[in-house]
């Protein structure tokens, strides 16, 4: 639905080119492999000095584990650049296992995951593609998030609304070609929570002529008000920030007040903020401000989080792929 009034009429008419057309800088050869657990991991995990990032680390082992164990749910708010680096396969293995029960991405992190289901390779050059007018402008991505936000707002006869459930449903029936790659179809196959965060202008969908901000909107405010339902239960439970600097920081810090609001109490809550840079607002909504204990490991995901994998599941032994 187009803006009843609208300043600019011309955006209707932006030129498009096909997905498959454009160069891209990652491809699924270069994505992340799942190793089994290795043997001995424990060992070396529980060999890492008591001091700074060592023992932040085995904190934050500790505790996932002990969240697990308690049955309480751990959830990833993920930085488009974790997909954009290959993390794909880790994060779905680690969901398929039971480990993390909720993801949250931006729409940045939506836009790859679509991307990487429909042809296998993501991110554009920008610096080549902007003189020209092109970046951005991919047809298949635009149409395909609008669609999934309007998916979103009506969903089918007992599935859940929103966004993330939007895109992760679409991607299943469309058969995608590279349908195993994608985080959001992988939780809505296993029933887990997805939920996709949309900054209005922020995100070149919304450059598309596709694009409807009454739509958008809904779908993303139906899946802040899902992370918020999930924040009020996460009192003993594990919530982790990765490479998002600021929105999805923003949607925790809201997320947490209106849990508080209602009652929630989350002194027995876990936070933390993995990335290779300290960022203002994740370090201070996510590890500062919230209830509970805070932890910050700065790192490069690509390193990281495989090693955050290998110690969890040395930890959890019955962490057993679904």
């Amino acid at each position: 639905m187009q803006p009843e009034h609208d300043p600019f009429p011309a955006m209707r008419s932006v030129r498009t080119y096909p997905l498959a057309s454009r160069p891209s800088l990652v491809r699924l050869s270069d994505f992340c492999q799942v190793p089994e657990p290795l043997p001995g991991f424990a060992s070396f995990i529980d060999s890492l000095p008591d001091i700074y990032a060592g023992k932040h680390f085995k904190e934050l082992v500790a505790r996932i584990v002990e969240a697990k164990n308690h049955g309480r749910p751990v959830a990833v708010a993920l930085g488009a650049h974790v997909l954009k680096v290959g993390l794909a396969p880790l994060l779905i293995d680690l969901m398929r296992r039971g480990v993390i029960d909720h993801v949250a991405m931006n729409s940045a992190g939506a836009i790859h995951d679509f991307e990487i289901a429909t042809l296998g390779q993501t991110s554009e050059d920008v610096g080549k593609q902007l003189p020209q007018g092109l970046f951005g402008f991919s047809e298949e991505t635009g149409r395909g998030l609008a669609e999934a936000a309007q998916r979103g707002c009506q969903p089918p006869k007992g599935a859940p609304a929103g966004f993330g459930q939007g895109l992760g449903r679409m991607l299943i029936e469309r058969k995608a070609p590279h349908l195993d790659y994608s985080v959001a179809a992988w939780a809505v196959r296993l029933g887990l929570g997805i939920t996709v965060h949309a900054a209005m202008g922020a995100d070149i969908v919304h450059m598309h002529p596709a694009a409807d901000g009454a739509a958008t909107g809904d779908a993303t405010m139906i899946d802040f008000r899902h992370v918020c339902k999930f924040v009020h239960g996460l009192d003993g439970g594990v919530w982790i920030n990765v490479g998002c600097a600021v929105i999805l920081p923003e949607v925790f810090l809201k997320a947490v007040s209106v849990a508080i609001n209602l009652g929630a109490k989350l002194d027995g809550m876990t936070t933390a903020n993995l990335d290779m840079l300290r960022q203002y607002r994740a370090e201070t909504n996510v590890v500062q401000r919230p209830p509970g204990r805070g932890i910050s490991l700065i790192g490069q995901h690509e390193l990281l989080l495989p090693l955050l994998r290998q110690a969890l599941l040395s930890k959890l032994p019955k962490a057993r792929l679904a």
